[in-house]
């Protein structure tokens, strides 16, 4: 019989370990909630072990909370290949995977806190929208986007971060028709905005020719349809 012997971590690995224990904490309580002695029990280390790799609570949460920033803008990377409806589909699929496996997190780096209000923290946010706009903008085949572009994209991006962070208070609504209908609005405020600038209205047109009938923005206008009244009789 041979006894287990606890292999020695090496600095970065530790470190490492600390920022996975930190974020799965993270996954069911906010930042502000989980101490110090929580992340070193987890983990199976004493608490001034933990300080030896951290100088401090603050650079803990920002390391993991870097490592998380970092997950979120990947899950806007998609191949550009077929209708932009469906890739669009696939990219709020799997933003909705992290904010589900991430929530009490999720909602604490959105809305700021003491443990996550840093100007390091801000930044990294600001990273991951602006990961998400070039994204976007690669998806649109668009290197120089005009300004109403940019102003409808940066909005779906906040329209897509307020609308993760009020599910999450109750999950009240099926989260697969959120996904869908996060997609319909941003094709929704492309058309608003197609309606006052032809840049954006041949963009659109762009957009809607690649779309198949039976598609994600087929879809929606399949329901705007429906909702048009019916034409009165004629002759009546």
């Amino acid at each position: 019989m041979t006894t287990g012997v606890r292999r020695r971590m090496g600095v970065e690995e530790r470190r490492q370990q600390l920022i996975g224990v930190a974020l799965e904490l993270f996954s069911h309580r906010s930042p502000d909630d989980v101490s110090i002695d929580e992340i070193a029990a987890a983990a199976g280390i004493s608490r001034p072990l933990v300080y030896h790799y951290f100088p401090g609570k603050l650079s803990l949460y920002e390391a993991a909370l870097r490592r998380a920033a970092d997950d979120l803008a990947q899950r806007f990377e998609e191949p550009q290949d077929g209708p932009l409806g469906a890739r669009l589909i696939r990219v709020m699929g799997r933003f909705f995977d992290f904010v589900d496996e991430h929530g009490p997190g999720f909602s604490a780096l959105m809305r700021g806190g003491p443990a996550v209000g840093s100007s390091t923290t801000n930044a990294l946010i600001d990273s991951v929208r602006q990961a998400a706009y070039v994204q976007i903008l690669m998806h649109l085949g668009v290197t120089d986007p005009p300004p109403r572009l940019e102003l409808v994209v940066r909005s779906w991006i906040s329209l897509a971060e307020s609308t993760a962070l009020i599910w999450l208070d109750g999950r009240r609504i099926p989260r697969r028709e959120l996904e869908a209908q996060l997609v319909h609005d941003f094709a929704a405020l492309a058309a608003v905005s197609a309606a006052y600038d032809e840049e954006m209205a041949g963009l659109l047109r762009h957009i809607l020719a690649d779309e198949p009938a039976d598609g994600t923005f087929g879809d929606l206008i399949g329901r705007l349809v429906a909702l048009a009244p019916a034409p009165a009789p004629s002759g009546s």
